[in-house]
């Protein structure tokens, strides 16, 4: 009993180097005494021969306020001991955007649509401001000092005034911390006041329920997005969870467990984290094949966050939104972003890229954006080269949009694409490689939607005129880049030179060539999005400070060496030794791109299993799973953002 004080200090006391992740055995105890309470709560388990009905008690007003303030508490312990002290900022983010609620239901009542619009604005812009100084202010701070050639440095105005009124110096004034997941609560945050202020949902009246709805600790710090008209109204609902629900619900934490400690975890230390911490001691063959394993790291590592948090969600009777749909089936890259992070791709087309104007028309916010990061990107490049593109480029959509007024429709809806896409980009990190991956994204959605509007005449002149530009280019100018980019388009020019050959026979389309067409676009496509996240992942796992330096040289050296002369001896040998990576990458992608008729019908035929067989599952997989488990458990990539 002497220990049991220090033991419980230590339970809720908050340890940097051990926070609450999904892979941890600490969470699934912290869940289950979590899961324990709530189902007393909410009423105990009914079965009927054997057979778990679900739960079901009368949901009073009185027992949702009860349960939903439990909730709202365990999610605010959840981030507790995964953020510290940042579980304040959370706390005032709350009372933020609960009193806005509750005062522009009270103005509209009083007929104060101007004071509620200016309101709005205000939530929106302190909700932002919140963020931009949390995850920006090294970023932008660092454009100023080069803009400027001075040397301002960030100074942690928190930590400071806490020194001050504690007169102390426990707090470090010199580094700005990033609050994990402060991307998402505050998109959250902002989709609240903006869906109360327009009328799509009611406010929460109880600050339990808006706590519960803006603390919710499955998606917390690593989503999905979960918007105030999807989720505020399941607070109201009674409880229900049938057996086929609490299958489900299993299959997904499994699911999601095999995918992060599995696919993800072992392809990122036996291969892809040690190529990019050293780009030029491996070989071309291995930088360009760690870009497409780091893919479907990538992929494995956020969804199965994803897929754990909608099932611990549906445990309790709550869903979240899907947030992944096999990106990789994608043929284009705008296919592909309706596939990944649907959440995030929702929130930004519906309060960002439609209030910039949609497809609808330009607003000032269309070209300041795009202008202004041009300008910025040139004043930093500080080359000569660089001024040049960038004042080509704005003369020519100046010229577009003055000379060619029928087409400003069309140039506004590009620039839209463009900007929302920069912004998403922005909005993952403080980095400029940030910008460049969402630069290409976006440049990647316009290629195609301006591509399918040509015939194939125009496509074999674009894509020729391409390839020979390329081509003498890397004569005239040899670099990697130049060279890295030559090889790509020859390869695509071949492809696209052969599909487009059988379109100008007329010959008859069968089901060979729709396969084909099928199966090139989609692996160009994947290509492509892997090329683009060499500049995600030089961006990832940097302290801001030092973020911009670190990810463009990371960057640029694996662009040197994928751009390099390219020696395929070596790589039978590479194959072998890394015979389980490309093995697993090899079989994750198989399951990625199986039918989705076949995923639902085994997820199905697990949900409706006997409970003995489902837990003799569930104890199997859990065992072998942790057998993948490393010695340092990898953080969920998310998280930084």
């Amino acid at each position: 009993m002497e220990y049991l004080p220090s033991y419980l200090i230590s339970l809720f006391a908050f340890d940097s180097s051990k926070p609450l992740l999904f892979t941890q055995f600490n969470f699934w105890a912290f869940f289950l005494v979590v899961f324990a309470v709530y189902a007393c709560i909410v009423g105990l388990p009914l079965e009927r021969k054997g057979r778990l009905l679900g739960y079901r008690r009368p949901m009073t007003a009185s027992r949702r306020l009860v349960r939903n303030g439990y909730l709202f508490f365990v999610s605010l312990l959840f981030y507790y001991k995964t953020s510290g002290l940042f579980v304040l900022l959370l706390i005032l983010a709350t009372f933020l955007g609960w009193g806005l609620g509750i005062a522009f239901d009270r103005m509209a009542a009083t007929g104060k649509q101007r004071y509620r619009k200016a309101l709005m604005i205000v939530g929106v812009v302190v909700n932002l401001a919140v963020l931009f100084y949390f995850k920006y202010a090294y970023f932008f701070t660092d454009i100023y000092n080069t803009i400027t050639h001075s040397n301002v440095q960030v100074v942690n105005m928190l930590a400071q005034w806490s020194n001050h009124f504690t007169a102390t110096s426990r707090f470090d004034a010199s580094v700005i911390l990033l609050p994990v997941g402060i991307s998402f609560f505050t998109f959250q945050n902002i989709s609240y006041i903006v869906d109360v202020y327009k009328g799509k949902v009611r406010h929460a009246g109880n600050l339990l329920d808006f706590g519960f709805y803006t603390t919710f600790f499955p998606q917390l710090v690593a989503g999905p997005i979960i918007r105030a008209d999807q989720f505020i109204p399941q607070l109201y609902r009674p409880f229900n969870v049938g057996r086929r629900q609490f299958g489900i619900a299993i299959f997904w934490i499994l699911n999601g467990l095999v995918k992060k400690l599995v696919l993800s975890d072992y392809l990122a230390v036996s291969f892809v984290d040690r190529v990019f911490d050293n780009p030029t001691l491996y070989t071309p063959f291995e930088n360009f094949a760690a870009l497409l394993v780091y893919s479907l790291q990538v992929y494995a590592d956020f969804s199965g966050y994803t897929d754990i948090a909608i099932g611990v969600a549906m445990l309790m009777g709550f869903y979240l939104p899907t947030n992944f749909n096999s990106p990789y089936k994608a043929t284009n890259a705008a296919g592909f972003w309706k596939r990944w992070h649907m959440s995030l791709s929702n929130w930004l087309k519906d309060y960002l890229y439609i209030p910039l104007g949609g497809n609808r028309n330009g607003t000032f916010g269309t070209y300041a954006v795009l202008f202004g990061t041009l300008i910025v990107v040139a004043l930093m490049a500080q080359t000569l080269w660089t001024t040049i593109v960038v004042s080509a480029v704005i003369t020519i959509l100046l010229a577009i949009y003055i000379l060619f007024p029928k087409n400003r429709k069309d140039l506004s809806t590009n620039i839209n694409n463009m900007d929302t896409m920069l912004l998403g980009g922005l909005w993952h990190g403080a980095s400029f490689n940030f910008i460049t991956w969402g630069g290409l994204n976006g440049l990647g959605i316009l290629v195609y939607k301006n591509w399918k509007k040509w015939g194939p005449w125009v496509r074999i002149i674009v894509i020729t005129a391409l390839t020979i530009s390329l081509y003498v280019a890397n004569l005239l100018y040899p670099c990697p880049l130049l060279s890295m980019l030559s090889f790509i388009m020859d390869v695509v020019f071949v492809g696209i030179i052969l599909l487009n050959i059988v379109v100008l026979l007329k010959a008859d389309k069968n089901k060979i060539y729709d396969i084909t067409l099928l199966v090139w676009n989609t692996l160009l496509t994947f290509v492509f999005i892997s090329f683009t996240r060499l500049f995600f992942r030089s961006g990832s796992n940097l302290n801001p400070a030092e973020a911009n330096e670190i990810a463009w040289r990371t960057a640029t050296e694996m662009v040197a060496q994928i751009g390099s002369h390219w020696n395929w001896q070596p790589v039978p040998a590479i194959l072998s030794n890394y015979s389980g990576v490309f093995l697993l990458f090899l079989f994750g992608m198989i399951v990625h791109w199986l039918p989705v008729r076949f995923k639902r019908r085994y997820r199905l035929w697990m949900a409706t299993m006997p409970m003995w067989l489902l837990l003799l599952i569930t104890v199997s997989t859990v065992f072998i799973v942790y057998q993948f488990v490393t010695a340092d458990l990898q953080p969920f990539i998310y998280f930084q953002f």
